[in-house]
């Protein structure tokens, strides 16, 4: 788009660039992105012409001359103040800083958008022209408060309570260690210490401070986070081949915890391509599209000039792309559909539009979701006005005081004859899943001129053409679809601006509604008489009394979904909070979206505004899609709790072997050095391997886990200990006796600087493959047997696992001194992998045992109950913040941090150095 073009804008664009207005159709345009003002500004050709990159339209519809764009644009001179750059550039845009600074403050879509560098320069200039606490209001007025994910608030609990128990692990190891060594050298062998052996002592609680930070780095699960990333990224490049488009990564965990879905009808659930089926004109009910010599002359000319004059010129039928293919609806669906009717009835729209071009059109009352229908006014020759209506039947209806009948000539249509049409005509056509239209017209009077202003007194006494019924069909894997989301514990709800009789047959037809439940349809005037009060004020209690039952909201508007979507939230009918993932399209469904859970736009037929506001996109505006996004977010949630699994099994064992081994013999079987091996194994491996599986359709056949549930269920700990006692048994059985049972020399014991044995050589391979083999066992975590199921669907696993197996290969018969490792033969090797495989038959052993009988095991990993969530929606809404409590938060975030850091940093060539540094002081010394 370049300066000079012209560029149509219609409702919920998003302009992409500064333009004068030089045509336009009842324009009202949302500047609240760059004045803070929410009121809807109308934009008119002789009034207020100019359009400003980065705000919305709201309704209407016009063209405009583009007169600036980039940089030069509103938004872009915004963008170039914010990253201006050094020295005397910024200096001299310094002051327009100043002036554009309310815009910036207001604008919360932009301020998305800025970086850290950006939010740096940016802060003296708020804080010299608003003062501290104006910054503060203003920031916290701009930040929404987003709850903190399901999994993310598990998570961290989870990872809080391993980590302080590792450090008391490992603190306890080393005051063991140095305790032990003080009293067994200086008070049992009653040695002096003297100057000259310092060295040699001090190199001892070296090696003692090693292998407590070695159970530290062992018992904090740092690769939890890892873990999340990479399972969320991988999820998130999956499901763009989906159709979903996900834009915040904490949607796609949230979505596999849905335990409600409000979906639009139009597009999501049908096909959104509409075509007249049935017609009722000239007191004729047509079952289907009547030929034109069925509809008198006059009637029928009315019929096109009405439908090709009063739908958006940017509504259009184009020839298929092939021989025999369906014609292309560009534009408005529903209008396509009207014209489609035209040429059905032998007519053209187009010979019409050339004799009344856009601009020719005296005044347009474009469609929104208040009026539910669209006006036309054209001058006629005579100087006299003639208005087109169009709209939802039954509302239209009630506007019109004649109707055309056989003849073509206008008779009274009174209210009695009004139910009757209702009656015979528009419930038979609703109940059968037709949109029902009603066209309509009227003439005025030259002069005195009308005034158009007052629309309740022009789009009135209006004279009926006809009504038709519009055919939008069920998609017809959406049955389907929404079968599995019952069976998999989501509700899902139909909101619509449908009638309620098409909106109840659509729904019968997708499974929303099966006969013989209990269930409620209501219409939006309905819903809120019965969740308000005498004051008119909206009641949880009232709402908490319907939404459990309701299934279709039919002619609903924008605030009364969003409505239905806090009520579910808010409500506590419910053990669980409910967790709610909201479709829309339009740019009135932004608060709705944006209060939802998850928000799902449409691609197609979603506006900018929409998109802006929704959490994942769904490109091709299929329902089935979301059914996807549930899978995929419930595959994550099932990636950590194998992973967790895991690594828990290896914490344990690797925790309590290098405890109890420092205690009894003075030195952990598992070295440093194999430990961070083992280390590497579990968390940066076993993540990707794990979390890269791919989703199945038995994640269906379960009902969500919901806020409370446990991370770690009995089944998950039941596996982990169960895990934990055969490799504990192995290690120690290996430990203690494994120098008669291989007949080698034994490594217990062993002085300072002695080589490496076989013996603990074998202790640390043993437990390396043990730890392989058990997780090929990982891979499942609701006691299912076929470990294998699906192994080969996921060539990471598979090639992490084969490549750990030859790097412990190499590591055990090439590794040396460094590893602590001394080269194994054929035998030894047999039985390391004879002892490996062996978890995998103690795992069907373990899934043998039914976790009822296990009562006394104990779940892990509970999500934050709601008393939890309210009291941090309190403490965070009040002005008056507790600084003990801040600093209390502080400090366990700065400590898990620093458990962190210190396990980041303590890597191989650390310890090495440690190793290599004391073996050189000890040399000089002795």
């Amino acid at each position: 788009m370049v300066v000079g073009d012209v560029a149509q804008v219609k409702y919920g664009d998003l302009l992409p660039a500064d333009g004068i207005l030089i045509q336009g159709n009842d324009l009202k345009i949302d500047e609240s992105s760059l004045t803070g003002e929410s009121d809807h500004v109308r934009k008119a050709v002789d009034k207020d012409p100019m359009l400003l990159s980065g705000t919305h339209v709201m309704e209407g519809s016009g063209r405009m001359v583009v007169t600036a764009v980039g940089v030069n644009s509103q938004t872009g001179i915004i963008f170039t103040l914010l990253g201006a750059g050094e020295g005397e550039e910024e200096e001299k845009k310094e002051p327009k800083k100043g002036k554009q600074d309310g815009n910036l403050e207001n604008n919360p879509n932009k301020a998305k958008k800025q970086d850290e560098a950006v939010a740096m320069e940016m802060q003296p200039l708020k804080s010299a022209e608003g003062g501290e606490v104006e910054e503060k209001e203003k920031k916290k007025a701009n930040t929404p408060k987003k709850e903190k994910s399901v999994l993310q608030g598990k998570l961290t609990k989870l990872a809080v309570q391993i980590g302080k128990a590792g450090l008391v692990m490992s603190a306890i190891t080393v005051i063991i260690l140095v305790l032990y060594f003080v009293i067994e050298t200086f008070v049992v062998q009653g040695r002096v210490w003297k100057t000259e052996c310092t060295p040699m002592y001090v190199q001892y609680f070296v090696k003692f401070f090693i292998i407590g930070v070695t159970v530290l780095v062992v018992a904090v699960p740092e690769g939890l986070p890892l873990a999340v990333t990479i399972s969320l990224a991988y999820s998130v490049k999956k499901m763009m081949k989906d159709n979903n488009l996900v834009r915040h990564l904490d949607a796609c965990e949230t979505m596999g915890n849905a335990t409600a879905i409000c979906s639009d009808k139009t597009g999501t659930l049908t096909t959104n391509r509409m075509t007249v089926v049935q017609a009722y004109t000239g007191d004729q009910h047509f079952r289907e599209v009547p030929d034109p010599s069925q509809i008198n002359s006059k009637t029928l000319e009315l019929i096109v000039s009405a439908i090709a004059i009063n739908c958006a010129y940017t509504s259009k039928i184009i020839a298929a792309d092939q021989e025999g293919g369906l014609p292309k609806q560009v534009g408005n669906k529903t209008e396509c559909a009207l014209l489609g009717f035209v040429l059905d009835l032998k007519r053209d729209y187009v010979p019409v539009r050339e004799q009344i071009p856009e601009e020719k059109l005296y005044k347009v009352y474009t469609f929104n979701s208040v009026r539910k229908s669209m006006s036309t006014v054209i001058q006629l020759p005579d100087g006299s006005f003639r208005l087109y209506s169009k709209g939802a039947s039954e509302i239209l209806l009630k506007k019109c005081t004649s109707i055309l009948g056989g003849g073509g000539e206008a008779r009274a249509f009174r209210p009695r004859d009004r139910d009757d049409m209702v009656k015979n005509v528009i419930e038979p056509m609703a109940c059968e899943g037709l949109r029902t239209i009603c066209v309509a017209y009227r003439d005025l009077p030259a002069s005195p001129e009308p005034e158009w202003e007052n629309e309740a007194d022009i789009i009135t006494n209006l004279i009926c053409i006809t009504v038709v019924g519009i055919e939008d069909p069920v998609r017809p894997e959406v049955p389907d679809a929404i079968k599995k989301c019952q069976r998999a514990g989501i509700t899902v709800r139909m909101v619509t601006g449908d009638n309620i009789n098409t909106a109840r047959a659509i729904a019968a037809k997708c499974g929303i509604i099966q006969p013989g439940d209990d269930f409620i349809c209501l219409e939006g005037k309905d819903f809120n008489r019965r969740i308000r009060n005498e004051k008119g004020e909206i009641e949880q209690e009232r709402i908490d009394k319907i939404w459990p039952k309701l299934r279709v909201l039919a002619r609903s508007s924008p605030t009364d979904k969003h409505t239905l979507v806090k009520g579910i939230i808010d409500s506590t009918v419910c053990e669980q909070r409910q967790v709610v993932a909201v479709t829309g399209d339009g740019t009135n469904d932004g608060p709705a979206l944006k209060k939802a859970d998850v928000g799902f736009a449409m691609g197609i037929a979603g506006t900018d505004v929409a998109k802006e506001a929704s959490d994942i996109i769904l490109t091709d505006d299929n329902f089935s899609s979301i059914v996807k996004a549930v899978m995929w977010g419930r595959n994550v949630y099932d990636s950590i709790s194998k992973f967790l699994q895991f690594q828990l099994t290896v914490n344990v064992v690797a925790v309590i072997v290098a405890f109890t081994g420092a205690c009894i013999t003075q030195d952990s079987p598992l070295k440093a050095v194999q430990m961070l091996w083992v280390n590497l194994i579990m968390d940066t491996f076993a993540s990707l391997a794990l979390a890269t599986e791919p989703p199945t359709e038995s994640l269906l056949l379960r009902k969500p886990y919901g806020r409370n549930n446990p991370l770690i269920s009995l089944t998950m700990m039941k596996n982990i200990l169960g895990h934990a006692i055969y490799q504990l048994v192995i290690i120690f059985t290996l430990l203690f006796v494994g120098e008669k049972i291989f007949n080698i020399d034994s490594g217990r014991n062993a002085p300072l600087h002695s080589p490496p044995s076989e013996h603990y050589t074998i202790i640390f391979n043993t437990f390396v493959l043990m730890q392989l083999f058990n997780e090929i066992n990982a891979r499942k975590i609701h006691g299912e047997r076929n470990v294998f199921d699906g192994i080969f669907s996921n060539p990471i696993f598979c090639s992490i696992v084969l490549g750990t197996f030859a790097v412990q290969i190499v590591i055990v018969q090439w590794g040396g001194k460094p590893f602590s490792c001394s080269p194994l033969n054929v035998e030894q090797w047999l039985w390391c992998l004879f002892v490996g495989v062996g978890e995998l038959l103690w795992g069907q052993v373990i899934a043998t045992v039914p976790t009822s009988h296990l009562k006394f095991l104990k779940e892990a990993g509970h999500g934050t109950g709601r008393d939890e969530i309210m009291d941090e929606d309190l403490a965070e809404d009040e002005e008056e913040i507790d600084h003990a409590e801040r600093e209390l938060r502080r400090g366990q975030i700065l400590w898990f941090r620093g458990l962190n850091r210190i396990q980041t940093q303590v890597e191989l060539p650390f310890c090495l150095f440690l190793i290599c540094h004391f073996s050189r002081v000890s040399a000089a010394a002795f």
